[in-house]
């Protein structure tokens, strides 16, 4: 290509300008600080004052060539004969401006007034499985993290971070706390944030409904009908007696007990209820003398 506007073969208008650009060209690509210099700032960063910066933190750079242009396209070919090919085979017609710098001269990278936007990394989302004990009284959960930090040069590093969650009393299942800027560190971007999300462990007892908490108590047909006591356990660990002696216990009885549940997030002084259904364990087979009892009966 510089065979092509070399003045002494080119004389059209514009050839010597253009044969100037291709020889500065390949004054950068023969010096690995400026191709450096290039690579991160572009043609901009070769071209600005000293002290200054550009959009992605990175300083300028003053580059002049030599200022003879035949002098470095002789220094390329290796002779001071500009019709000598430098290139063999299917590299003879390679557009050495795109291949080697993908337009030189045309990077707005660290370009005075132009706004470089950095693009934030998606945020990173883990699932923080939580006990209902926890949530009643409310604790603290340590998150062990590691991240990379990649440097411009192309190494990287590995740190380990602890995050510490303080979980709330009474907070509800799909509660986001989020670490500003704690993923990876990648140049030219915003490291992503890192949000836990709070979710119920299941329990072997109680299930949860917002501030109440649910409790099925088993009970044998036979004590239904005939009246029973039932203990209640509580999240606690105590045991509330529930007395049904005089009554009849049947499949749609509910009894609340107040006060039993879990803190209400917004003021944790007041709690929800410990709501108590019934599971009327029926026989699988009845015979026919009992059948006939329960019909007098009934």
């Amino acid at each position: 290509m510089a065979m092509n506007f070399h003045p002494d073969k080119n004389k059209d208008v514009g050839a010597e300008e253009k044969f100037k650009e291709i020889a500065e060209a390949y004054e950068v690509l023969s010096d690995p600080k400026k191709k450096e210099i290039y690579d991160q700032y572009g043609y901009e960063g070769l071209q600005g004052g000293p002290g200054e910066q550009n959009c992605e933190g990175g300083p300028h750079f003053t580059h002049t060539n030599n200022g003879d242009p035949r002098a470095t396209f002789s220094q390329f070919v290796g002779s001071s004969n500009p019709f000598e090919s430098f290139f063999t085979g299917a590299e003879e017609n390679m557009d050495f401006e795109d291949h080697f710098f993908g337009g030189f001269g045309q990077s707005n990278r660290g370009t005075p007034g132009h706004t470089c936007t950095k693009v934030k990394e998606p945020t990173i989302e883990r699932e923080v499985f939580v006990s209902l004990e926890d949530i009643a009284n409310g604790c603290q959960k340590k998150m062990k993290i590691s991240k990379n930090i990649y440097k411009k040069e192309g190494t990287a590093t590995q740190e380990n971070k602890v995050l510490k969650i303080n979980v709330k009393p009474g907070w509800k299942s799909g509660t986001k706390i989020t670490f500003e800027k704690e993923g990876d560190q990648v140049p030219g971007k915003i490291a992503a944030d890192v949000a836990f999300i709070i979710r119920d462990k299941p329990h072997p007892v109680f299930t949860r409904d917002g501030e109440n908490i649910l409790y099925s108590c088993k009970v044998e047909l036979r004590d239904a009908l005939c009246g029973t006591t039932v203990e209640v356990p509580t999240l606690e660990g105590g045991k509330v007696i529930l007395d049904f002696s005089e009554k009849v216990i049947k499949p749609t009885t509910v009894r609340k007990l107040k006060g039993l549940g879990l803190p209400i997030p917004k003021d944790p002084t007041k709690k929800g209820d410990l709501v108590v259904s019934f599971d009327i364990i029926f026989p699988d087979k009845v015979s026919e003398t009992d059948k006939n009892i329960i019909r007098d009966v009934l």
